[in-house]
């Protein structure tokens, strides 16, 4: 199947008198007629679902879904993007180990990695996203078991070399786990460019109405974990009667671990109710990106040339730096946000946002309406200046993340919203 019709079709296939529509299996647990086969089921010798904290089938569906679309062997939901990002790494390191992230990421992504998961004994380094080769090698240690890094920074809108971060990951034997919120797989499907893992926060653009929160993590099934030195996937898991992930699983190993492992004692599993919603989104999805970065690129370059800007950051713009590298690995459009600096700093980016009719104040991004956030005093707003400086992040920024309405009135919002900075 095309891309498009894996967005409608992937993952429910109903079978003679089944409902057409992916059903919401509400139930926190399943009926057998054994004991041996629940057995087996806790023993990981037999598919099923036996407790939805673990497994669920609207769940399931969805993740196959999502895992058609990004091209890997398996998915797994989460309660939020920020639980796909917190097991993407938690699924490989522990206390002692070391990862390397992008230092423009999200903020509360680099929250939950410079605080709770430092607190919990991992270290991070934090690179620039226009990090060379070399510099970037020179940042692996001999504990270090992850690289990563977001598609589209939020909120800076960087654009990163996915194959070069690829490939110097591979060289020191780590994946690369690559954040594509932003780009979707509609735009982008990093996997293709040599990602090894791909989260999402499904809330965003998956979901398209700011209606259900979740996450979800993809495995390409493309790393080899024996090759590097992983041995929570190829040493024996003794709460699983000693199962060894990459033996029993094979290229299924790193997703099965997060399905059984992770998820069994975190428990940060998405709702079936939020499942179902994120289907719908998902069924529009390809519909829906085109027209949120045909807006964006009218409203960006109409941003470009009003006086009362300062800057304005859209990979789409021929004046971007990041236009070549878009092109590569987005060439039909990278997404609806687009980072602007507002003239008068940040007394003129408040005044700018709250003369707003149409687009509104909001901590979301990526869905059907025009919103606006001042990041550097909100989703940023724990990080030192310093650190503000290094995820690209100014004073007068404002994200903006265009909406699907008529292109004529977005831009007509903008315009009366600037005349009174």
């Amino acid at each position: 199947m095309k891309l498009d019709t894996k967005c409608v079709q992937a993952g429910y296939e109903p079978k003679n008198g089944d409902p057409r529509v992916l059903p919401i299996v509400q139930s926190t647990t399943f009926v057998y007629d054994t004991a041996e086969t629940m057995g087996k089921l806790f023993d990981l010798e037999a598919d099923g679902f036996f407790y939805t904290r673990l497994a669920n089938p609207t769940l399931d569906t969805v993740a196959k879904k999502i895992a058609a679309l990004e091209g890997g062997v398996g998915a797994m939901l989460t309660a939020s993007g920020q639980a796909a990002s917190l097991i993407s790494i938690t699924n490989i390191a522990k206390t002692g180990d070391h990862i390397i992230a992008s230092a423009a990421i999200y903020g509360g992504t680099f929250n939950l990695f410079n605080k709770t998961l430092r607190d919990l004994g991992i270290d991070f380094d934090f690179v620039s996203p226009t990090i060379s080769a070399d510099e970037l090698a020179a940042c692996f240690k001999p504990n270090t078991k992850a690289v990563f890094i977001e598609t589209v920074t939020n909120p800076s809108l960087d654009v990163v070399d996915i194959e070069m971060f690829a490939k110097v990951a591979h060289a020191h034997k780590v994946p690369l786990i690559v954040d594509n919120t932003f780009a979707t797989p509609i735009n982008c499907r990093p996997i293709e460019w040599g990602a090894d893992i791909v989260v999402h926060s499904t809330s965003k653009y998956m979901d398209g109405h700011a209606v259900a929160l979740g996450g979800v993590v993809v495995d390409s099934g493309n790393f080899d974990w024996t090759q590097g030195d992983f041995p929570m996937l190829t040493t024996p898991d003794e709460t699983y009667h000693g199962v060894v992930y990459t033996e029993q699983f094979g290229r299924s190993a790193y997703i099965v671990k997060c399905c059984t492992h992770l998820m069994r004692d975190l428990g940060a599993q998405q709702s079936p109710q939020n499942a179902f919603l994120l289907n719908l989104g998902l069924e529009t999805l390809h519909l829906r990106m085109p027209r949120h970065c045909a807006n964006a690129q009218a409203a960006a370059e109409f941003l470009e040339t009003n006086p009362n800007v300062e800057w304005v950051n859209y990979p789409g713009l021929p004046s971007n730096k990041y236009y070549d590298i878009a092109k590569k690995y987005m060439p039909n459009g990278s997404c609806g946000v687009i980072s602007v600096g507002i003239k008068g700093g940040k007394e003129g980016a408040a005044r700018f946002m709250e003369a707003l009719k149409l687009a509104k104040i909001v901590i979301h991004v990526a869905d059907a309406r025009t919103c606006v956030l001042h990041p550097a005093t909100t989703t940023h707003r724990q990080l030192s200046e310093q650190q503000l400086i290094d995820a690209g992040i100014a004073p007068n920024m404002i994200r903006l993340s265009v909406g699907i309405e008529d292109p004529e009135d977005i831009i007509a919002d903008l315009k009366q919203a600037l005349e009174q900075v």
